[in-house]
């Protein structure tokens, strides 16, 4: 019986006892339901929880992390971190990427996410010609994603300009070339590997690089129900470019040209101002929130008080991979909140006053929404994705139901996920996942082939 008995799982109405959970051979949740006593022979666990959404990765920046961490001859930015990616991406193969994705994919799944979006933009081979396949290397982050077990989105990414104005690509820009059409052949080809496993959507990759007119285009060519993600006001510079060039700021130029609804995803929008605000969270729309990364960056901090008063959706994505841990994540957003306020418990209402079940489950719902899939809570007909927590750690040994989130998100470092089921398979087990040293082998291969080349 492909099934789990919890003595206590998080649903979406909060924490229940004894909870019988079972799925199918397709690995969807058939039942979630209280339960006396498990049935013989069923696995047991102290504490369950919904496996997390990661709403925003570029895989291949895995292999830069702690590799852009000294000081430039002037001052460093996003901007001057940008041309060190720009350098890295030049050389990296296909097998290359399908082995930095799995390792990546197998970590995210052993810190706790379950289902990840890709915003993938490397398409063309080094000379900047198309590949023979024009999904090349979306189908390599496809097959990472089959030898770890994630779920994944794939967002294939329209990038035609290096700046407002429908200003040329630079050379180094070269390899993320794409046109409407050229992302809508990429979105056919991958169509034949949607599943329970994966699904594809499309993103323009800012307003920067995508024109409005193409990306009207790209919304009416694609199937409604599918997902679409932006990059989006991360930086000032890239605010005063949109005022330089439209005389409005990103967010408000975005709004104005198109009719953002729940179908998008806004990543970053990091620097709002208060109508800004308001339009993002009215519009149903997912702010798309990536703390580790922002902050590694220097890109700022988003006004998540005022957001979440006026009822605004947001998830988390961990970007550049800094942190492949949703805990970290999490704990980021509010400490950063805390900061810039200068007080405590930011995340909490007079109706909801449990900071870290407010986390967890806030960005459960705005990720499942990004990503456009079944996913990010234990309900039937969802993608059966949970957590097993260690309950045998101190951080959680003898805890209450009401501080177990507390704990995962605000006490210590250890990870305290150990087992992991994703689409009705474990695969994580022990904290260990279930092909870390195949995975790790391929890794270390590609990063030992990019130093030499």
């Amino acid at each position: 019986m492909n099934a789990l008995f919890a003595r206590h799982a998080l649903l979406p109405e909060g924490w229940q006892g004894d909870v019988l959970i079972e799925w199918d051979a397709r690995g969807n949740l058939t039942r979630v339901e209280p339960r006396a006593r498990p049935p013989i022979g069923v696995a047991r666990a102290d504490y369950v929880v919904p496996g997390m959404v990661n709403l925003h990765s570029h895989a291949f920046q895995r292999a830069l992390g702690g590799l852009t961490e000294k000081a430039g001859d002037g001052p460093d930015s996003f901007w001057t971190w940008r041309e060190l990616m720009y350098r890295f991406a030049q050389h990296i193969t296909p097998e290359q990427v399908e082995a930095i994705a799995a390792q990546l994919f197998s970590e995210c799944l052993r810190h706790g996410y379950t289902a990840l979006c890709e915003f993938h933009y490397i398409q063309r081979d080094p000379a900047g010609a198309m590949y023979a396949r024009p999904a090349e290397m979306a189908e390599r982050v496809a097959a990472a994603g089959q030898q770890s077990g994630i779920g994944l989105t794939v967002l294939p990414v329209l990038y035609s300009h290096s700046g407002f104005g429908d200003q040329p690509l630079k050379p180094e820009q070269k390899r993320f070339q794409t046109d409407v059409d050229t992302v809508l052949r990429i979105v056919e080809a991958l169509a034949p590997l949607r599943n329970g496993q994966l699904e594809v959507g499309a993103a323009p990759h800012s307003l920067r690089a995508a024109g409005i007119k193409q990306i009207q285009e790209l919304i009416a060519a694609l199937p409604k129900e599918r997902p679409l993600h932006i990059h989006i006001a991360e930086q000032q510079g890239e605010v005063q470019q949109s005022l330089d060039f439209s005389g409005r700021r990103p967010v408000e130029y975005l709004f104005d040209q198109l009719a953002v609804d729940a179908r998008w995803c806004l990543v970053h929008a990091t620097h709002l101002n208060e109508a800004e605000v308001a339009q993002l969270a009215t519009s149903g729309a997912v702010a798309g929130l990536c703390p580790s990364t922002e902050a590694n960056l220097g890109d700022g901090l988003f006004p998540l008080a005022d957001y979440l008063a006026q009822g605004g959706r947001w998830g988390i994505g961990s970007d550049s991979h800094v942190s492949q841990s949703p805990v970290e994540e999490l704990r980021w957003l509010e400490y950063g909140q805390r900061l810039i306020h200068q007080r405590r418990n930011v995340a909490a209402t007079p109706a909801r006053r449990d900071v870290a079940l407010n986390l967890w489950q806030d960005a459960l719902l705005g990720g499942a929404q990004a990503a456009g899939r079944p996913v990010g809570a234990l309900v039937q007909g969802r993608r059966a994705d949970l957590l097993v927590l260690d309950a045998a750690h101190p951080n959680l040994d003898g805890v209450l139901d009401a501080d177990v989130l507390g704990r995962l998100v605000f006490c210590g470092n250890d990870n305290l996920v150990r087992d992991v089921l994703a689409g009705g398979r474990w695969v994580v087990q022990g904290g260990r996942h279930m092909a870390q040293e195949a995975i790790g082998r391929r890794y270390r291969q590609a990063l030992q082939q990019l130093r030499e080349g």
